[in-house]
Parts: structure tokens; sequence; C-alpha cells
């Protein structure tokens, strides 16, 4: 039986209502959790990325991608293993000011962390944390003696380790193509 590792699904598209529900039925018709969603717009122009994680086989991604690529207003997927791209994620902790005040490890656990008190006012202190998610995770166990009032974790954001932007790559192909169909 094939290994399922986490992948990350790169969508390229113009920003279109119900692309995102398309996408997410796909996932769904093949029974696959989508484990990470962050959709934003790219570096180019007029095009936004989606970026989905995704626990899975090769076989299974290779297949939602192109399937995916068959929706009208997308323009490129790809796919990637963890060794392939750099991810992060931001998490906010909402911690209660009382908790904090008497305690001298409070800064200590925030600078070891490598956290950033965002506000801080009579009733409570927002926390960022930007890192994996085991790093979001373990500063949200660590924060817990103070009593965590809240806490929030955006979906993964990626990009690449290659030195060319495949997008982009393919962006021209399609352009050069366009050019000779119109000589």
């Amino acid at each position: 039986m094939e290994q399922e590792t986490l992948f990350t699904v790169n969508v390229y598209s113009e920003n279109q209502v119900g692309l995102l529900n398309q996408i997410s039925i796909i996932f769904t018709r093949r029974n696959l959790n989508i484990w990470s969603l962050s959709v934003s717009a790219s570096a180019i122009e007029g095009v936004h990325k989606f970026t989905i994680a995704c626990r899975t086989t090769r076989r299974n991604i290779d297949a939602v991608v192109k399937q995916i690529e068959k929706r009208i207003d997308v323009l490129k997927a790809f796919y990637y293993t963890d060794d392939e791209i750099v991810y992060q994620e931001v998490a906010l902790y909402k911690v209660q000011t009382d908790n904090i005040l008497d305690s001298p490890d409070f800064e200590a656990l925030i600078r070891r962390h490598n956290a950033q008190i965002l506000e801080i006012n009579r009733t409570f202190a927002v926390i960022q944390k930007t890192g994996q998610y085991s790093d979001t995770q373990m500063l949200y166990e660590d924060l817990n003696q103070y009593g965590v009032l809240q806490f929030a974790r955006s979906g993964r954001v990626a990009i690449t380790k290659s030195t060319i932007e495949r997008v982009n790559q393919f962006l021209e192909m399609q352009e050069r193509r366009e050019l000779e169909l119109n000589r």
C-alpha cells in the first residue's frame, strides 16, 4: 500500500466567485480532508494563489491536481512535498493580563518561543507566533498555564525552494502558443 504524505497544493487562478467551493468539492469527493487552506493574491497581477495542505498518497494528489486543472478558472496547479517548499503559519494567542503580570517567567517564555506581544491592556495580552505547526502548538501548550482565552492559527503559506516559478513558466509557454496561433 502506498504511504500517505503531507502534500502542499498550489492552485493559481483568477479571483472568481465559487472557485473555492469547486476546489473543495474535489477533495471531498475523494474523501480527503483539507488539513490547511490559505488564499491570497500572488506575485502575478490578477492571479490568486490557493495553498492547500492535505495528507494523502502521491497517486491521489496527482489525480486531485489534474481534476483541479480541469476547472475553467484555474490557470495551473502543482503539488509539493515539505522538502520542496518553505512554509509557515501564523498563530495568535489571547491570555488574560491578570495571569501574566505576576509571572516573571512569562516574558522568558515569549522570548524562548521567538513570539511577539502585539497588544497588552488591562484585561488581556495578544501574542503572535510565526512558525510551523509544531512550533505554534508548542507555544499554545506552554501558554495554557496562563489560561489561553482565545487561539487562532492561519493556514499554511508556502513558496517553493526552486529558483524558478513554475506558474511563470506555464504562463510564458501559453503566451508563446498564443502568439504562434495568431501568426
